[in-house]
């Protein structure tokens, strides 16, 4: 992920309805996005807690798992592209599932190691690329464009409540039970949502390949292609890649600074990151509504800006109950923004993107997104290493303030978007 909530269209209080098959993907990424969250850190508490590993160590462990990953899905997209979309859905999620579940096997026969998470890592990364290609365009294929918005708002506000629930759930957990049952839930929720999507019904999209471009080549860069060929796409594809590269790159620092040199016990970093997340609920649920009375521009461009704000406050972390409030509050401010913005930036992406070349956009954008995270996680690693995690962590909110530059012009989203076919909007 590079997200679903309850919520309305603009300001009126009519629930749109988006039909059963979305429903039945709703509650696919919700059990999922649950699942991810209730394991929130979990790799790097086990790398910290069972595996004593280092700073460096950790950043790597999260860097090397998106690198790999993302070389992987490299080819991925066309041949999601080519194919129906619930199939491939269904095919990763159970690859998730056992690659998870492999964790919880190896820990309780005392064999897990640091090469283990990692392997693991790559795959789940490699398979959530192709899940999320393939998802945003079977979302296009069932969703009409002009219900997009609320449809991502509904994802968007349901990822903030798994954030929300999620962490604080499974830090009690790993106290209660361990530091991998957390890991179970997640690879359990991955097989649940395997049989969601099993209960789809209706039609599917494939894309036919082109005899002209049989060479995969032509293929594979399709995707980037068409993003920079689009001024608002490029835009919000550096903006975003860049932002997403740098709070991430933090992460692992987060993890190393709060509960190794803070002490911070694994429920007090689960509330950290879960509370806040009730701010992305309500920014989810506030988005269609400000884009409606403000426009999506001036919208976009505010709550950009302050997700890029925020940040630059973690530098003031320090231990204790004081030391945890700042990181609370610091995070709801820089979720609520992002609650605003990520609906209307991938509605912007699906509204611009023919439904024939979604699943190419959506793979390439998430490999260069987690090739830029990785990049970025081991510089800041190195950092880290050099400094501390906390002077690694103030450089990346100050290199944060710049990225709003990125963000696309009023202009720029005046430019036509490309003619829908027929075929892009699903039969009633």
């Amino acid at each position: 992920m590079r997200d679903p909530n309850i919520g309305c269209c603009g300001g009126s209080h009519v629930r749109v309805k988006l039909g059963s098959g979305f429903g039945w993907l709703w509650s696919a990424y919700a059990v999922s996005t649950y699942g991810t969250w209730i394991a929130f850190g979990a790799f790097p508490l086990i790398a910290v807690r069972v595996l004593h590993s280092s700073a460096f160590a950790v950043s790597l462990l999260e860097a090397a798992g998106l690198a790999v990953a993302a070389i992987t899905a490299f080819p991925l997209g066309p041949w999601v592209e080519h194919r129906s979309k619930r199939p491939v859905m269904i095919a990763m999620d159970l690859a998730r599932f056992l690659a998870m579940a492999s964790v919880p096997v190896a820990y309780s026969l005392g064999l897990l190691s640091y090469g283990q998470l990692l392997v693991v890592s790559v795959i789940s990364g490699t398979a959530s690329i192709a899940f999320t290609a393939a998802s945003g365009a079977y979302l296009k294929y069932l969703v009409r464009s002009d219900h997009l918005l609320t449809a991502n708002g509904r994802f968007e506000g349901t990822s903030w409540v798994a954030t929300a629930a999620g962490p604080p759930l499974g830090g009690a957990l790993i106290g209660l039970l361990g530091p991998v049952i957390t890991i179970m839930a997640d690879a359990l929720s991955y097989l649940l949502s395997a049989l969601a999507v099993l209960r789809i019904r209706g039609g599917d999209v494939a894309s036919p390949r082109d005899p002209a471009t049989r060479s995969r080549g032509a293929d594979l860069l399709g995707g980037w292609r068409f993003i920079l060929h689009d001024r608002a796409l490029r835009c919000l594809f550096l903006n975003s890649i860049l932002v997403g590269g740098l709070i991430m790159a933090t992460v692992p620092l987060l993890a190393v600074l709060l509960l190794g040199e803070y002490h911070f016990p694994a429920w007090q970093y689960g509330l950290a990151f879960g509370i806040p997340a009730l701010g992305g609920f309500v920014g989810a649920r506030l988005s269609a509504r400000l884009v409606k009375r403000y426009g999506r521009h001036r919208v976009m461009t505010v709550s950009g800006w302050l997700r890029s704000l925020f940040p630059l406050g973690l530098a003031f972390i320090h231990p204790g109950i004081t030391g945890l409030l700042t990181v609370i509050i610091i995070e709801g401010l820089l979720i609520t923004c992002m609650g605003i913005f990520n609906p209307i930036y991938a509605t912007e992406r699906l509204q611009r993107t023919p439904t024939d070349h979604a699943a190419q956009v959506l793979s390439a954008w998430s490999v260069s997104s987690k090739l830029v995270q990785a990049t970025l996680m081991v510089i800041w690693g190195i950092l880290a290493t050099l400094t501390s995690p906390l002077a690694a962590i103030t450089i990346s909110g100050v290199l944060l303030l710049a990225t709003p530059l990125l963000l696309p012009k009023r202009t720029h989203l005046l430019d036509p978007e490309p003619a829908l076919s027929a075929e892009d909007v699903p039969a009633a």
